[in-house]
């Protein structure tokens, strides 16, 4: 039955007892309740894009944007996704790990995407990452080399709708020949040097993120391709699983070649 216009004060009244104390002061607003009904993990995905990435640093708006809108714990074992928006990097399986939420924004900042960019990305993982990258550019390709993460990787991608992310499994060194040039190119694992198929697949214009270094010591590095040449610019500090396969190989091989004294001798 309507209520007549003679009893809307004393039906506010009634209302506002209902009402915990306090929280007529600050009301939610419709939006934000609707989403949060939608998605119940809204609320911690943006906790963790405010302190652990703008309150950092993190300024790019489409990059946290991205942040906001990628389920993170989407891409974790079932029993590690209650600790998904901590900055923390957390175990995969197959002795991998997801990188923590303001290293992904820190490199995915410093790659500086754009809507237009074809993106290559070497070490899958999680996912993750290309999930974040995938909110920006037009497409992304990344090659995992662990067969398990890259086959649950893909379908994570693909339970969420993201269909701009092609996956393979392989190499990563050996870049993405079919889909080369790249504007620009992401590396989540660390070699001691730059694979040279990924500086021939760079676009001219290009840029790299990449870390470099041994297993303990690495330096993120900004890469940027001019008229065929390369400009290296080294960042900060960092910490990702080496790179294996091809990168792996070459780096043994040189530390078990003899050096040139000891052959004349």
């Amino acid at each position: 039955m309507p209520v007549k216009s003679s009893g809307v004060a004393t039906a506010l009244f009634i209302l506002a007892l209902a009402i915990p104390a306090g929280a007529q002061d600050v009301p939610k607003q419709p939006a934000a309740a609707k989403a949060d009904a939608a998605d119940p993990t809204a609320s911690a995905r943006n906790r963790m894009v405010d302190r652990h990435l703008a309150e950092r640093g993190i300024k790019n708006p489409l990059v946290l944007n991205a942040f906001r809108t990628v389920p993170r714990h989407k891409f974790l074992p079932p029993k590690t996704q209650r600790q998904a928006y901590d900055d923390e990097s957390i175990p995969i399986g197959e002795g991998q790990t997801i990188t923590p939420p303001y290293d992904v924004a820190f490199m995915t900042q410093v790659l500086d995407p754009k809507p237009t960019d074809r993106v290559y990305e070497v070490g899958t993982g999680s996912g993750y990452q290309s999930a974040i990258l995938s909110r920006i550019v037009k497409d992304v390709y990344s090659v995992e080399i662990k067969e398990p993460l890259g086959k649950r990787a893909a379908l994570v991608h693909q339970e969420l709708g993201y269909s701009n992310i092609h996956t393979r499994i392989g190499d990563g060194y050996e870049g993405w020949p079919d889909a080369a040039p790249f504007d620009a190119i992401i590396v989540t694992c660390a070699p001691r040097k730059i694979p040279q198929p990924l500086i021939d697949q760079l676009k001219d214009g290009g840029r790299m993120v990449i870390p470099l270094g041994d297993r303990f010591t690495q330096t993120v590095h900004l890469i940027t391709k001019k008229d065929g040449k390369l400009t290296d610019r080294e960042l900060s500090p960092t910490l990702y699983v080496p790179m294996t396969g091809r990168a792996l190989r070459e780096a043994a091989a040189k530390k078990t070649k003899t050096p040139p004294s000891e052959k004349s001798q």
